[in-house]
């Protein structure tokens, strides 16, 4: 009677100790399978702007609505002519249009009084691919105020007109960066880049050119002539 449960009790651990070596086996090649690496991948490209604009508003006050409004004609042709002198044809010189409001007095309380003066403004802008034209430009146009030109300048911005390529270019670069950088990490520990799972694109950041600034809502610098815009990828790796 033993020597009946010897053989079907080998046959049964044997076939125990089978499947264990093959569960074993495979769920270390699926262990093995699971394994990824995340990669933060960088790329940095200097752009120049080719794209210049220049705003600023000319205004004038006065007694009356009408005298505030006359002020402001008789500003205009000294700084159309100031313009034009610059190489730009009176075609290029774009006039937003004329408001007027009145200015009043305010007695101790905080309270409006009556109306003290009016005054009349027009914001006037003009663009050009000559970025240093529109910086100098910048510099100077304040210099009308001895002329008696009431003119207020603002800060002038700076694009860069094929951005779009750019982008897509500093993308691509930035994901390039990424592989490497998974490679090595891999090599490293005696393993192998694997296949691509999952990747994000981080916001752009086009700022100053050495500047540090970042933003979770990337920044778009419209005040350098010489920008750079970054780029980041976070890829994730299979590892084999």
């Amino acid at each position: 009677m033993t020597n009946r449960l010897i053989l079907p009790s080998l046959i049964l651990g044997l076939a125990t100790v089978i499947s264990t070596l093959i569960f074993s086996g495979t769920w270390r090649k699926v262990k093995s399978e699971n394994q990824t690496i995340t990669v933060t991948g960088s790329a940095k490209k200097v752009m120049i702007s080719d794209l210049g604009i220049l705003r600023g508003t000319l205004s004038a006050q006065g007694a009356t609505a009408s005298e505030a409004f006359r002020g402001l004609q008789s500003q205009k042709p000294i700084l159309i002519a100031y313009i034009q002198s610059k190489g730009f044809s009176t075609d290029k010189i774009n006039f937003q249009t004329i408001t007027n409001y009145p200015n009043y007095n305010f007695n101790q309380n905080g309270q409006q009084m009556e109306v003290r003066s009016y005054t009349t403004s027009q914001m006037i802008d003009v663009q050009s691919a000559d970025v240093q034209l529109i910086k100098a430009i910048s510099l100077e146009i304040s210099s009308l105020v001895e002329r008696g030109v009431n003119f207020q300048v603002n800060q002038p911005e700076y694009y860069y007109t094929k951005i779009g390529d750019i982008k897509i270019e500093i993308q691509a670069e930035a994901a390039k960066d990424a592989m490497i950088r998974g490679q090595r990490i891999a090599k490293a520990t005696g393993r192998e880049l694997g296949t691509l799972k999952s990747a994000r694109m981080g916001v752009l950041q086009i700022t100053p050119e050495n500047s540090n600034m970042t933003s979770d809502y990337g920044i778009n610098d419209v005040s350098s002539i010489r920008k750079e815009i970054t780029a980041v990828v976070n890829a994730n790796f299979e590892i084999d």
